[in-house]
């Protein structure tokens, strides 16, 4: 491709809109252009990448035993209905974008496709003997994100690669999952990505199991906690880690003092001169459930720990059933606007004990009249703790569980922290970094088939529903990542494997016939040996196609600069800055064995 007739525009501003390099370079190099929030055109330039990752994507999934399909993005509201999933994505997570249709029914652009591929099982799989069964498909995704924002990383629209698999048995499903481990280490590894595989909550996809694919990078939304000896990581929302040892309290008998204007546990620290391990605090959480309650729950959590509210909400969508529920439409901290709809009486703010009794709560009919009371396993040990005394400006002092107050079912819901001890290895100190997901999959099990009807016979002639697993990779989320991990103050550095060219010929005067005499020549021939090349034909200064090509990112710049009297041109790699003199008819073989050594990495 020549430059001089390619649909590309650099920007030496930073966009007004983007935060993050990536982002910011994308669109000053001239691969994607916002058509609305949260929407983007990939301009050529960005196809070509995405073809690129593309091609790697399927060559990996077709190696792996799975087929290509390609399913339909408008689904019908009924089968999320039978799944029991319209109303989590379309009011409790409020993601599906849905529409009627001109009949009068519900519809929905597709997020994820569990429903529709379940479906089409149910109507095609009778017997074991069709099992196991891996399909895939890669195609545009919509999704109502609340804030759309940076750019590919978290858009309303991007391309998805997704697999959904079938099996008969426990065992073929973790086969495959183990495959597909693999297969996603495979892809990411011929992107040229550093990457970690970690531990994660399956969220609203569901399912027993599932690990997530991490490119590590500093601006990642998630945090990664793991270990270095390489034997456990998670994000930050699964972790699970063992907190610092308690100090021990020095109060021995329960007391109630005086700590005005304490409503903090620095403060209250501060004024009894205490550790805030030896602190246990109560934290309100109010949960609406899909049927219409609203649920109060009071967590005791030790002074120094965090509620990890992802397992806060796992474990309440547990509970739910016992309220007449079955999922949970939202779940927040209580502040003082939730509160005043359901006190009865002003709260004891800050001072709030564990036996906080119900009779706060207003009696609404929409309002469950008891609190849910739970405790995090980090205080289930602890030994005359100072807690609330349910006054204003009173605390107690030397309080135990079985004695002062009965311990609330325990459950694991702090967030496991940087400095925590491993659960596999308490020697081994849990450590942080931050990562940018782009691959995730599941253990579904019969979550789906068995809501939807999905059965098959199996060998002894019973009728039992499918085991599924679930495989999603974000394509056009990955190539973004790409550009956060690798770049640097001039631009893009891509790895080969997955750049819009691999060589860029930059003419530093269009007006010598010499220059571009051997140009031309040189574009032919890397052409005819399969080399994507660009030719810098434009007529502007040596100087910006330097800058130019540096922004945009190709790996290899050949120069037919003042080195071609001498029978040479400069070949100057992106990644490492390094130029080397090669001579003009040794050029083609040198890029084809760089760019193979960097292909096989």
């Amino acid at each position: 491709m020549r430059l001089s007739q390619m649909l590309w525009v650099t920007l030496r501003e930073v966009p007004a809109d983007a935060e993050l390099p990536s982002h910011q370079l994308l669109v000053r190099a001239g691969y994607i252009r916002r058509i609305a929030n949260g929407i983007y055109t990939y301009l050529p330039l960005m196809w070509r990448v995405l073809q690129k990752i593309g091609q790697i994507v399927r060559e990996e999934m077709n190696r792996s035993g799975a087929q290509e399909c390609l399913l339909p993005q408008l689904q019908p509201a009924e089968l999320w209905q039978e799944s029991g999933r319209w109303d989590t994505y379309t009011k409790a997570e409020g993601i599906m974008f849905y529409l009627t249709d001109r009949s009068g029914r519900d519809m929905g652009l597709g997020p994820t496709h569990e429903e529709v591929i379940t479906a089409v099982a149910r109507d095609m799989i009778r017997s074991y003997r069709q099992l196991p069964l891996h399909l895939y498909q890669m195609q545009t995704k919509f999704r109502d994100e609340i804030r759309p924002r940076f750019g590919l990383m978290r858009g309303r629209e991007f391309i998805m690669k997704d697999g959904y698999s079938f099996h008969s048995s426990e065992e073929s499903l973790q086969e495959t999952y183990r495959i597909m481990d693999q297969c996603y280490s495979n892809i990411l590894r011929r992107c040229g990505l550093e990457f970690r595989a970690v531990e994660a909550d399956s969220g609203a996809i569901g399912g027993s199991g599932s690990q997530e694919f991490m490119i590590l990078a500093e601006a990642g939304e998630d945090q990664v906690l793991y270990t270095a000896d390489g034997k456990y990581a998670a994000n930050s929302e699964k972790a699970i880690s063992y907190p610092s040892e308690p100090i021990e309290s020095s109060f021995r008998e329960l007391a109630k003092v005086a700590t005005p204007n304490t409503t903090t546990i620095e403060d209250l620290c501060s004024l009894l001169a205490i550790d805030p391990t030896q602190v246990v605090k109560q934290i309100i959480y109010q949960a609406v459930l899909d049927n219409g309650k609203t649920l109060l729950i009071i967590i005791s959590i030790r002074g120094d720990q965090i509620v990890n509210e992802v397992k806060l909400h796992n474990e309440v969508v547990k509970i739910a059933p016992a309220y007449g529920g079955k999922t949970i439409l939202s779940l927040k901290v209580a502040d003082s606007e939730m509160v005043q709809q359901w006190q009865v009486k002003p709260l004891p703010i800050g001072y709030i004990a564990p036996n906080l009794a119900d009779d706060f709560i207003d009696r609404q009919s929409h309002i469950i009249p008891q609190f849910l009371r739970l405790a995090d396993r980090t205080v289930e040990s602890l030994q005359n703790f100072v807690t609330g005394s349910n006054e204003v400006g009173f605390h107690l002092t030397g309080a135990n569980w079985g004695k002062d107050f009965s311990l609330p079912q325990v459950v694991d819901i702090r967030l496991a922290q940087a400095g925590d001890r491993a659960v596999h290895d308490p020697s081994q100190v849990i450590k942080s970094a931050r990562g940018i997901e782009v691959g995730h999959i599941f253990q579904l099990g019969t979550k789906y088939s068995q809501a939807m009807g999905a059965t098959f016979t199996n060998e002894k002639g019973e009728e039992t529903p499918l085991i599924m697993g679930c495989y999603g990779l974000g394509v056009s989320r990955l190539a973004q990542a790409a550009v956060e991990q690798s770049h640097d103050q001039n631009g893009i550095i891509w790895h080969v494997a997955i750049a819009p060219y691999s060589v860029i010929i930059a003419v530093p005067n269009v007006g010598n016939p010499d220059q571009m005499r051997i140009a031309e020549d040189l574009y032919e021939k890397l052409q005819n040996a399969q080399i994507d090349v660009l030719l810098d034909d434009r007529d502007e200064r040596a100087g910006v196609k330097f800058k130019d090509a540096d922004l945009v990112g190709i790996p290899y710049r050949i120069v037919t600069g003042k080195s071609i009297a001498q029978g040479e041109v400069e070949i100057y790699t992106r990644k490492t800055g390094k130029t080397e003199n090669v001579p003009i008819d040794r050029v083609v073989e040198w890029l084809t064995t760089t760019i193979g050594a960097a292909l096989c990495l």
